[in-house]
């Protein structure tokens, strides 16, 4: 019974890994109906969210059934780089393609190479508790799905969408202490502005914006974060 306790959250990691790969699948037939109506990058986002749920809680079935392990958080990791860094990367990468941009969509590539660095040092860092160092590789999912939802639309200059990607890229990698949303003390409004605020534009930028908004949220995220720091 012990080993089906321990293997529950590394199964529900696994779905995190198995949604990750079908969304990368997903993105290669990227404006074509593929399910229900949904073309491919919108089935690669339903997906992706897929992935965010199951990332959610397989932490939390570790810590209610106490079968957090070693193993599990390596796993949790490579599901990550997949779900969060790869597939959006893919849906980005189809699209630059789809707008003729040639060999540059290759430069999508660097959003899971930089992941993976991120991720990687995440896993030997303990002091990334109550903050992160660099932006954590979900919200660089959230960030693509906002933009790609526009992109997907819209044309955008080639220099543009690459200085995002490497923006990005380096974001996930910079020193910069970024406040996690979660509150010990939910009643102090000092200590928390920064996450009161966050959720609430966040709200606000779906309902008026759509997907889109998802990237107007992350950029306020980054920015909240340098004020944050500087006081």
């Amino acid at each position: 019974m012990n080993a089906i306790r321990n293997n529950i959250p590394n199964a529900i990691t696994s779905l995190n890994l198995l949604f990750g790969c079908m969304a990368c699948i997903a993105a290669f037939n990227c404006y074509d109906p593929v399910c229900g109506g949904l073309k491919g990058y919108e089935l690669a986002f339903l997906l992706i969210a897929l992935s965010a749920v199951a990332d959610f809680f397989d932490g939390l079935v570790a810590r209610l059934l106490h079968a957090v392990s070693g193993i599990g958080a390596e796993l949790d990791s490579l599901a990550d780089l997949v779900s969060f860094g790869l597939a959006p990367a893919l849906v980005l990468y189809n699209m630059m393609l789809g707008h003729g941009e040639g060999h540059w969509a290759l430069v999508a590539l660097l959003l899971p190479v930089f992941g993976a660095l991120r991720l990687a040092r995440f896993n030997v860092d303990t002091n990334q508790t109550t903050t992160f160092t660099g932006l954590p590789i979900p919200a660089n999912a959230i960030f693509w799905i906002g933009f790609t939802a526009w992109y997907a639309l819209h044309r955008l200059p080639l220099w543009a969408v690459l200085v995002l990607i490497v923006v990005l890229s380096l974001l996930m990698v910079c020193p910069l202490r970024m406040f996690s949303l979660k509150m010990h003390n939910l009643s102090s409004l000092r200590q928390n502005w920064a996450q009161y605020l966050q959720v609430v534009a966040t709200v606000a930028f779906v309902v008026f914006m759509g997907l889109p908004g998802l990237a107007a949220a992350i950029a306020l995220y980054v920015i909240l974060s340098i004020i944050k720091r500087e006081k």
